[in-house]
């Protein structure tokens, strides 16, 4: 085995182990309030995430190895408060995979076309790849807010941080649309629209944290004028 080999199995496994959990959890979140195996919509949605997660695993190791480890688990130095915030975002994306079952898999509230369906797989793909591009080029793209004296933490402003300041949580939020609507369901928006305001307001605190205490961020907020939407905010 070479050292390149060896070093892929240390950084990847984990990820590889944390995958299987994610997608048998994802498969009881979809199928057990759908009430049934034979629902078309579930198993394109769980294939085509496991499909992305698996680019997006292949695509960090090649550009952002560390990441792996550093997205591990919250680092000694979160704050509270973003510790609870960030618990509450995966929640919210975890609530939308059975809400969207209730509804499409087995109550059928709201009838979703074929059409809106493929602009939820369009909208999951651009979301998910978009939040892994910003991994790629973030070597501090950890699953909290701090400032990581302990992995000489500086500003990033390559990649999409080039355009807007927040790109992941800008992502993020396409991300959770498409999910829902790769459901076809609209009231799997419910969840994915109050990610939108945690979100929100996990932005303004982030930035309150690195203008106060990440030297250069301020001169970038001054470059790159936008958070998430170029133009709009």
């Amino acid at each position: 085995m070479t050292q390149q080999q060896t070093r892929f199995g240390e950084a990847v496994a984990p990820s590889l182990g944390s995958l299987a959990i994610t997608v048998i959890v994802m498969f009881a979140a979809l199928f057990w309030p759908a009430g049934r195996l034979d629902w078309p919509r579930g198993w394109v949605f769980l294939g085509l995430f496991i499909l992305l997660t698996a680019v997006a695993i292949a695509w960090i190791w090649r550009t952002n190895p560390e990441l792996f480890a550093a997205r591990s688990r919250y680092q000694k130095g979160t704050k509270p408060w973003d510790a609870v915030v960030a618990t509450l975002t995966i929640i919210l994306f975890a609530a939308i995979l059975p809400v969207g079952a209730f509804d499409d898999g087995r109550f059928h509230w709201a009838p979703q076309p074929g059409w809106v369906v493929l602009i939820g797989y369009l909208l999951m793909t651009a979301g998910h790849l978009g939040l892994t591009w910003a991994q790629s080029v973030n070597r501090h793209f950890e699953p909290t807010v701090r400032i990581q004296t302990d992995r000489d933490h500086k500003v990033i402003d390559s990649g999409p941080y080039a355009v807007i300041r927040h790109p992941g949580y800008a992502f993020a939020i396409v991300l959770a649309a498409g999910m829902a609507l790769s459901l076809g369901s609209l009231y799997a928006l419910i969840p994915a629209s109050l990610l939108v305001v945690v979100l929100f307001g996990r932005t303004l605190g982030e930035e309150m944290e690195l203008r106060r205490g990440l030297e250069g961020y301020a001169e970038y907020m001054e470059r790159v004028r936008w958070r998430w939407v170029p133009g709009v905010w």
